[in-house]
Order: structure tokens, then sequence, then C-alpha cells
């Protein structure tokens, strides 16, 4: 992604691995500032995403495969860090399915920094395949509305949900996209507007409470990203998510989720058996350190919700775009 800095546009990725350290961008900072933050412990890289310096399923799942990757370098017990980085959070696929996958290849004698960086290539590389198809959806003049960030942050580089809307940009297309503010982290606000103020993209950040207003004033598509898909179709994404499909069934708004194929647990038949993050109560009661609920008064704050296959019209992949009871394709393939 281009990052406009001081010195000019600088091409850089969300995280990557560099003399000896696991580097990223710490999402904590923006939009107001780049700051860049390394690691030489796969342990400050499991609290790194515990803590959400990086996030996004796909690049939680860049930065466990970095992880196990330390932890190789240093001849850590790879059974041990497994485990650890898993711990880190509890919801996204791709952070399960980056340690198998690293694990598996460390154990059979792979090169640890070789078989990282190739684990995140093949991220970005999915993540075009899902903009280059995704991108056929948007036409001139319409308006996008999206949820939480599933962009380049979120992904290493390029994007899930805001692939297709990259691609069409750059392709020439013109629309509008409504970025949800996402409460209570704000990844929509503090990250995805600013990718697409990064990218001159036509946009504004809407409440959340405001998405259905803006759907009956005329929304074209939704799309969103996902930190797990079941498999049948049922999927967990950013607290809020589920709002957003109900309303765009009640207006017939399409509704699409981009991901992976690492995003699908084909092992976990339906929502009902993802396992839901609960966050601490201060992201809700406070902010940027102030109290701003009243004393005593608790808060509950789960970090996804479970949108339902049957409000959801199709999954963009880098195999395709599927519908929920085409999932079946996805899974033969694999």
């Amino acid at each position: 992604m281009k990052v406009r800095t001081e010195n000019g546009n600088i091409d850089m990725r969300a995280v990557w691995f560099d003399r000896g350290k696991v580097m990223m961008i710490d999402q904590r900072e923006l939009p107001h500032k780049v700051v860049v933050v390394g690691f030489d412990d796969y342990g400050d890289v499991a609290e790194a995403i515990r803590n959400m310096t990086t996030r996004g399923a796909p690049s939680i799942g860049a930065a466990a495969a970095y992880g196990m990757c330390l932890a190789a370098l240093s001849g850590f017990d790879l059974d041990l860090a497994s485990k650890n980085i898993k711990a880190a959070r509890p919801t996204a696929n791709d952070l399960f399915f980056a340690v198998d996958h690293m694990y598996s290849l460390l154990r059979n004698g792979s090169e640890p920094v070789e078989a990282a960086n190739g684990y995140a290539d093949m991220i970005v590389s999915k993540c075009e395949r899902i903009g280059e198809y995704g991108s056929q959806l948007i036409k001139n003049g319409m308006k996008v509305m999206t949820h939480c960030n599933a962009g380049a942050l979120a992904t290493v580089d390029v994007g899930t949900a805001l692939a297709p809307i990259r691609k069409a940009w750059a392709a020439g297309k013109r629309f509008f996209v409504y970025a949800s503010e996402t409460r209570p982290r704000l990844q929509g606000m503090q990250l995805t507007a600013w990718e697409l103020g990064q990218e001159g993209i036509n946009h504004a950040i809407i409440p959340d409470g405001a998405s259905a207003y803006y759907m009956e004033k005329g929304v074209d598509m939704i799309i969103t990203g996902a930190d797990r898909i079941t498999a049948n179709g049922d999927f967990a994404n950013k607290i809020g998510t589920f709002d957003k499909a109900i309303a765009a069934k009640h207006f017939g708004i399409p509704f699409y989720v981009a991901a992976p194929v690492s995003t699908f647990d084909f092992d976990t038949m339906s929502g009902e058996d993802i396992i839901i993050e609960q966050r601490s109560e201060k992201e809700v009661t406070e902010m940027y350190g102030m109290r701003i609920a009243p004393a005593g008064s608790p808060a509950l704050n789960p970090a996804f919700d479970v949108t339902p296959a049957e409000l959801v019209t199709g999954f963009i992949t880098e195999k395709g775009i599927f519908g929920p009871k085409d999932i079946r394709k996805v899974m033969d393939d694999e």
C-alpha cells in the first residue's frame, strides 16, 4: 500500500520481516501518525496480536507466521510456541491456519524466514485475486458500504473488502464509499477511512447507527471482511456486521463477504460453534484513557458477532465468488 510521509509516498506492508525482527505498522497510532515497531521475540509478537498492534484476520495470520519463525530461529519449543500464539485471540481462523501451516513446514525442515515470507506473499497474492473478482461487481456511480477495516492494514497488503474497491478505482470507475466508524475501537473511522484517503477514493465516515438510514437513502452494495467462516456459510466479523446484514436484507441490498479461503473453518459446522472474543469493558467505558461512562456502570464488549449464511449474497474469494450454498466447492478445492 502507498503510505504518505513527509518524504513522499512509500510502499509499505502492514507486517514484514527485516534483519531478525518482525516489523509492523502500529495500528493503534493511526490515523494521526505512522509508527513502525519491531519485535525479536515470538512472545512479543503474540502480545502485539492480542493488544491489537496489528489486527485483521490475514495480518494476524502473517504476524503469527513470523512469530513461529522467531520461535524456530531462537530454538524455542514449537509446540509451546504454537499454543501461546494461538491463545492471543480466539476468533480469527487465519491465526490458527497460519500457525499450523508454519508448524508443518518447520517440522519438515523449511527455512523459517523463507517459510514465513512465503506465507505473507501468499496472502497478498490471494488478496490481489479477491480484488480482481470483486471489482467486477462495482459499477460507476455506485454507493458502497463497508464495516471495520478489511484493507491493506488488515491483510498485509491490498485488502479483502477493500481490494475490490481499490481495483475498481484504479480501473477508472468512480463511486462512493460509506465507511462505518465501527465502535468501540473505531477501525472503520481510523483505519479504513485513512486507507481510502491515501488512495484518494471518495468516501465519508458514518456512525454505526446511521447505516440503515443511508441504506434507505440508497446503497448499492455492502462488502465486509470476515474473521471466520464456517462450513455452512455463517461468518464472524467485527461487532455490528450482523446489524448491517439484517438491514441490507430488509432493503434488498446485496451483501458480500470478501475473504481468502484460509478464513474458512471447514471443521466448524455453524456460527453457533464460533468462540466470540470478549474484550475489556474499558474499550467501551473509556476514551483516550478517560472514563466517559457513569461510575459503577459495567459494560459488555463482544469483539465479533455472527451473521447467518442466509443473509449473505456471496463470498468473494481468491477462487471466485460463491454463494453460501456453493461453499462445498471451496471445500472440495482444498
